[in-house]
């Protein structure tokens, strides 16, 4: 447990050693998600640094107001800040996890090595799209206070564990995902995800190398990839075929795969 800059106590792991990966959620999800990753990116020779944002996982709800997407980039630097000092890292999410890792990457562009960006985007420069988002997102929360998390992971099984549910993996992050609590995870996405700034007018600042990986079937992030590859500097795109938003579980493989080859070229530049 890492102690947030308001004493909100974020849960963290770290495994292996080498160049620092930290991987962060989609809304709602969990740590658990990245399970598959840890022994393969660990073989290969990555330090993996998993963490649930306040109100995920097995970390502390703190104080509501205090949400807010400065307090999570906040969050996440005390994360690197215990697990990698001083090394800069290659920071990484899915979804809302890739946009606080762009986030990030504005804010604290020395302690990036590299960027994942993982069936995300830079979030909505059209104020018609961003209200959209804002009401998609509130719809979500109020169904999470109402029902409950075990019927939201049965509701959006796509957006939380993926289009497999019956793999092992999946299983395992809708248990994680099914026993947080309802109330804090509600205020979270409204309070963050909902109204999280959009990040695309900044993104040819972003000198580093980044991969953006997509899955073919997740149709409303597959323009995003497109944007985020064309106006970074220095990004590549893979789509991976079959899969859908949660890539890293339906299509572990292949999403290992192209990571490793990511983590790989950025070791030897």
């Amino acid at each position: 447990m890492i102690a947030a800059s308001d004493g909100c106590e974020l849960y963290a792991e770290v495994h292996g050693r080498g160049i620092p990966v930290v991987l962060s959620c989609a809304l709602c999800t969990t740590h658990e998600n990245w399970r598959p990753q840890v022994a393969p990116l660990v073989a290969a020779g990555a330090k993996v640094i998993l963490w649930d944002y306040r109100s995920h996982g097995r970390s502390e709800l703190g104080d509501p107001e205090s949400y807010g997407i400065d307090q999570v980039i906040d969050d996440l630097g005390r994360v690197l800040d215990h697990a990698a000092p001083g090394q800069p890292a290659v920071v990484g999410g899915l979804s809302l996890g890739g946009l606080v890792s762009l986030h990030f990457a504005l804010r604290h562009p020395e302690r990036v090595r590299g960027l994942l960006l993982i069936d995300s985007g830079p979030g909505f420069k059209n104020p018609k799209a961003q209200a959209g988002w804002a009401r998609a997102t509130e719809r979500s929360a109020a169904f999470i206070e109402r029902r409950g998390l075990a019927s939201f992971v049965e509701k959006a099984a796509d957006t939380t564990v993926g289009l497999r549910p019956e793999l092992p993996a999946a299983r395992a992050a809708a248990a994680a995902i099914a026993a947080q609590d309802p109330t804090g995870l509600a205020n979270f996405a409204r309070r963050v995800a909902g109204i999280a700034p959009p990040v695309i007018d900044d993104l040819a600042s972003i000198d580093v190398p980044a991969l953006v990986i997509v899955g073919e079937k997740d149709e409303p992030y597959l323009r995003a990839a497109e944007v985020m590859e064309a106006k970074l500097p220095r990004a590549e795109r893979v789509t991976i075929p079959g899969a859908g938003h949660i890539v890293n579980i339906e299509a572990a493989e292949q999403f290992d795969a192209a990571v490793i080859a990511f983590l790989e070229r950025i070791a030897d530049s």
